[in-house]
C-alpha cells in the first residue's frame, strides 16, 4: 500500500517550506518515525519523520525546492515487516542511491549528491560529478568542489573557463547566494510589512534594582540550575503578566474579526548564523522567573544546535526580541506575521537620571513596541508598555524568582 508524505504545517502563519536535504533515497528502507527529510521555514529547520514503515518509492520534491503546506513530498510503499539485514557492499561516498547491478562489464550507474545549481556548473565546466569528492554535509558536492576539480583537471596554461566579463574587478564585490532560510525570512518580513500597518512606541525603564537583584543571585542560580539568569527572563515575566491584564495584545487580525488567544505563548527571537528563529515558551504566564530562565536557555541551545521540534515553534501569540545583547539602544522590529505586536528590550546602560530633584547614576533600558494598528491604537499600546515598565521597575531584592 502506498502512503504519501506531505509538507506539514510548521507554524500557524507558515504556508510553505523548503526541502533542505533528503535523509533517505529512492529504494531505501525507512522505519516508522525515522527521519526522512529535512525541511526549512523561517521558523525552524526540522526533520520530518516517516509516517509508516516501508520502502521510499518516489521523491517528488527535489532539494532546494519550496512547496506549499499539504503538497506531497514523497511516496512510501508500506510494508508489514522489515527486511532481513544484509551485508552492504562498499560504495563511493558520492553515491546517493544503490545502483542496479549491470550485466557484463558495464559499470553500474551512480548519482552524485549535488544540487541542481552545482550540476549546472559542472556541465558548464565539463566536470563529471561522479569523479568529484564532496566536502559538504553527507559528502554533498559543493560549487567549490566542482571549481577546484576543474582547476586541477585543466591542462597547464589553459585554466578554467572564465566567468562572463564584469565591469568591476573581483576585489570590489562579493556575491552571497540567498539560501532558503534567508529567502523565507525575507518573504515573511515583506508580507508582514505589506499586510499589517506598523506603528511604534518606546519607553525608558529604570532597572537599577533589577540589575542589583540579578547580580546578587546569578552565580548561585547558575550553579543550582545549570542555566544563566538572563534579563530576558524578567522581561518575559513582565510581558506575560501584562498580557493577562490586556489580552487584546495577545490576538490576531482575521479580516472581519479580531481573535484573542487564551493561551499566552511567547516567542523569543534567537539569532543564528544564517538567520533568525523564534522558538516558543508555551503558557509563559504560568511559569516563574526561574522556570522562564531555564526554558530560554534550553530553547536557545537547541535552536542553535538545530534540535528544535515542531512543538517548539508552534502556537506563538506574542514575540519578545533582545537586540540589546548586541548593544542596540533603539529598534523598530517587524511584527511576527499573525500576531498583534512585538517587543524589543534594548541594552542596559548607565547614565544620569533626575531622582527626587537630584541627579543619580542609574541603569536604564529602553523597551520598543511595534504593533498592528488595525488591532491596537496608540493609547492601548501605551498602557501595555507602561504596565511592562512598572513591573520591571518593581523587581528588586524582595522579588521571588522561584
Amino acid at each position: 500500500m502506498a502512503t504519501t508524505v506531505v509538507m506539514p504545517q510548521l507554524g500557524e502563519s507558515v504556508t510553505e517550506g523548503t526541502v533542505s536535504k533528503w535523509l533517505k533515497q529512492v529504494g531505501d528502507w525507512v522505519d516508522k518515525y525515522e527521519s526522512l527529510v529535512e525541511v526549512i521555514t523561517d521558523k525552524v529547520n526540522v526533520e520530518i519523520p516517516s509516517p509508516v514503515t516501508g520502502h521510499l518509492r518516489e521523491i517528488l520534491v527535489p532539494e532546494g525546492m519550496t512547496v506549499a503546506v499539504g503538497e506531497t513530498l514523497a511516496v512510501i510503499e508500506e510494508a508489514v515487516e522489515a527486511p532481513l539485514p544484509e551485508a552492504a557492499p562498499e560504495q563511493p561516498a558520492v553515491v546517493a542511491a544503490t545502483a542496479a547491478e549491470a550485466p557484463g562489464d558495464v559499470a553500474p550507474q551512480v548519482r552524485a549528491r549535488a544540487t541542481p545549481r552545482v550540476r549546472r556548473l559542472a556541465r558548464e565546466l565539463g566536470v563529471d560529478l561522479v569523479a568529484v569528492s564532496g566536502s559538504g554535509p553527507g559528502n554533498r558536492i559543493t560549487e567549490e568542489d566542482v571549481r577546484s576539480f576543474a582547476a586541477r583537471a585543466a591542462p597547464a596554461g589553459e585554466g578554467v573557463a572564465a566567468a562572463p566579463p564584469h565591469p568591476l574587478v573581483p576585489e570590489e564585490e562579493e556575491v552571497i547566494p540567498v539560501g532558503p532560510v534567508r529567502k523565507t525570512i525575507a518573504e515573511r518580513m515583506v508580507q508582514s510589512k505589506r499586510t499589517a500597518p506598523h506603528a511604534w512606541l518606546m519607553v525608558e525603564v529604570d532597572v537599577t534594582p533589577l540589575v542589583r537583584l540579578r547580580e546578587s543571585i546569578k552565580e548561585e542560580f547558575s550553579r543550582r540550575y545549570g542555566a544563566d539568569l538572563t534579563y530576558l527572563a524578567f522581561v518575559v515575566k513582565a510581558v506575560a503578566e501584562t498580557l493577562r491584564e490586556q489580552p487584546i495584545l495577545n490576538s490576531t487580525w482575521a479580516e472581519d474579526k479580531i481573535v484573542i488567544k487564551k493561551r499566552l505563548n511567547i516567542g523569543i527571537a534567537v539569532a543564528l548564523d544564517d538567520g533568525l528563529i523564534v522558538p516558543v515558551i508555551h503558557d509563559a504566564d504560568r511559569k516563574s522567573i526561574a522556570d522562564l530562565a531555564r526554558a530560554i536557555a534550553d530553547l536557545t541551545a537547541r535552536a542553535r544546535a538545530g534540535k528544535l521540534t515542531l512543538a517548539d515553534v508552534q502556537g506563538g501569540t506574542f514575540t519578545v526580541n533582545n537586540p540589546g545583547a548586541f548593544g542596540s539602544l533603539i529598534s523598530m522590529p517587524i511584527i511576527h506575521q499573525g500576531q498583534a505586536a512585538i517587543l524589543t528590550m534594548e541594552a542596559i546602560v548607565r547614565r544620569p537620571l533626575v531622582i527626587d530633584d537630584a541627579i543619580a547614576i542609574r541603569s536604564v533600558m529602553n523597551l520598543c513596541l511595534s504593533f498592528d494598528h488595525r488591532i491596537l491604537d496608540g493609547a492601548v499600546a501605551g498602557r501595555f508598555l507602561r504596565g511592562v515598565k512598572e513591573r520591571l521597575e518593581s523587581f528588586g531584592p524582595d522579588t521571588h524568582i522561584l
